[in-house]
């Protein structure tokens, strides 16, 4: 098959599958902004606030993995539309809340609908784009919509907020899911795994029962340090992960077959998009409360601001593909994450007192995020390409479980180094009142709604620029490790082959690594 075969009904469907991922993250990002109206119309506590946010997230994450596999057993298609149905439904609900326990309710169903979406397209996507050269694009495409969306996210949901009441936030994403239940049937082809066995509900439990208790116990270290609630939640979600782990290399027909990620390129992947995830979480969470703490931005201007970085991840990712057709993987995954790396380092300047406040602030991260959107884009084309057709279900859900825990795991990690940093060197000054002080050595929110005075502003902002700094220097280091890890794991993997055009078939598979499995 030629890229020209692929054609036009691939890429016109692959429009069609960048619905659901552009509506995802508008979903993530728009609800930041309607939480106070929502709050103060439903009467949200605090409690009440952090269910309805971090809900969606953690049953995005529990269930992940099961509906990859069960799109690969009942066909990711009708999957898909199942899901769109279901997001559809739950956002009119959410949007007509009542009370705290019914949006928290629907914000569940929002987060398990949701579950559906992102596996099932990449599991189109490689039915779709049999040809490696297009499949790589469409993979960018695929993860540029995402980016899009957490760009344009804010901005659409400040003029709905404007318009229309809290629940236009939710409601957005109802024609969007229409439109998709319209031409999904028409556009894009039915794939599944013919072979498939029944689905292992013991394996089911087993995975929602490591998944989500490891990501709410990384939320809790975020937020209140090493409490013994969030270190059982670990142990328990880790040890329920080993039995799930040991017992899907046990059955003859697992739930998730993780043979397939024994080699080195897929675990490799996996690897770099656990650990890009970490850095860029933590990071990017650390400049979002500079820019308005320190820097004394708007939240308006902060994502106007921050539209460039967000564009430049989008260009970024588009360029990996061409580049990989040129350059082996490997040398373009390092150089990603070496520039990124670099980026981190000049932000760790900043945080040692170099001096250059905002301007080098973001000329840091627009290289880190110019250098993690190529590892991301490829190594995410790798992963789902190197796994037989009827098992790309599973591997793109993987994929996005392992980001998932990467953001959960970077907001934990970082941040709370961040956070121990500001707290180790905040030096207030003389007669500092015990209110204001102790609010001080809580954090920059908490002092910042205190009303410090001028002498107690400058020093926390001091202070939590040298932990910002320490951070970005932590996540340089680590992209170093992952620009190595990078190099050795993708090292027999060449340059994207090019289909005979000339003879309209599709060019020999790439050379692949001894027991590697072979794409499909």
């Amino acid at each position: 098959m030629t890229t020209a075969t692929t054609g036009r009904r691939a890429w016109t469907g692959l429009a069609v599958l960048a619905l659901p991922t552009l509506l995802l993250s508008l979903d993530m990002s728009v609800l930041y902004l309607a939480l106070p109206a929502l709050s103060a119309e439903l009467g949200l506590g605090p409690t009440a606030q952090l269910w309805a946010m971090d809900v969606y997230g953690f049953m995005i994450a529990g269930f992940l993995v099961t509906m990859g596999t069960l799109g690969d057993r009942i066909g990711r298609r009708r999957l898909l539309l199942i899901g769109a149905a279901a997001f559809g439904v739950a956002s009119v609900a959410a949007a007509f809340s009542t009370g705290p326990a019914m949006l928290i309710a629907t914000r569940a169903l929002l987060g398990i609908a949701g579950a559906t979406l992102m596996p099932s397209t990449l599991g189109l996507i490689r039915t779709m784009f049999p040809d490696p050269r297009a499949r790589g694009t469409a993979i960018a495409i695929w993860m540029s919509c995402f980016m899009g969306g957490m760009t344009v996210g804010p901005l659409i949901g400040g003029v709905l907020l404007e318009a229309f009441w809290w629940g236009a936030a939710f409601l957005m994403g109802v024609p969007v899911m229409v439109l998709l239940l319209v031409l999904g049937p028409i556009l894009l082809p039915e794939s599944r795994d013919a072979a498939a066995g029944r689905l292992d509900l013991a394996s089911v439990a087993l995975s929602l029962g490591a998944v989500l208790p490891v990501v709410h116990g990384l939320k809790s270290l975020a937020a209140d340090g090493p409490e013994p609630g969030a270190l059982v939640a670990l142990a328990v979600g880790t040890g329920l992960g080993a039995v799930f782990v040991r017992r899907q290399l046990r059955l003859d027909d697992p739930l998730l077959d993780l043979r397939l990620f024994r080699h080195r390129a897929p675990a490799g992947a996996l690897g770099i998009n656990l650990g890009g995830g970490v850095v860029m979480a933590g990071t990017f969470l650390l400049l979002t409360l500079w820019l308005q703490l320190v820097a004394g931005l708007s939240v308006l201007t902060v994502g106007l601001v921050l539209a460039p970085l967000q564009a430049a991840m989008v260009v970024a990712s588009l360029l990996a593909p061409r580049l990989a057709r040129s350059i082996r993987p490997a040398r373009v995954t390092a150089a990603g994450l070496v520039i990124g790396g670099v980026g981190l380092a000049v932000v760790g300047l900043l945080g040692a007192g170099a001096g250059g406040g905002t301007v080098v602030l973001l000329a840091g991260f627009l290289l880190a995020s110019v250098g993690i959107a190529l590892p991301t884009a490829l190594g995410t084309d790798l992963l789902v390409g190197s796994v037989p057709e009827e098992k790309a279900g599973s591997a793109g859900a993987l994929s996005e479980t392992s980001g998932e825990l990467g953001i959960a795991l970077g907001v934990a990690t970082l941040g709370s180094l961040a956070t121990a940093v500001y707290r180790d060197v905040l030096v207030l000054p003389p007669g500092t009142p015990a209110a204001l002080a102790d609010a001080a050595r809580t954090g920059l929110t908490e002092v910042a709604a205190a009303g410090p005075t001028p002498a107690v502003a400058s020093a926390v902002e001091a202070a939590f620029t040298t932990g910002l700094g320490v951070a970005a220097t932590v996540g340089a280091v680590i992209f170093t490790g992952l620009a190595v890890v990078a190099t050795v794991a993708f090292r027999h993997v060449p340059v994207t082959a090019a289909p005979d055009e000339d003879a309209g078939v599709e060019a020999p598979p790439p050379r692949r690594e001894a027991g590697e499995p072979a794409a499909v």
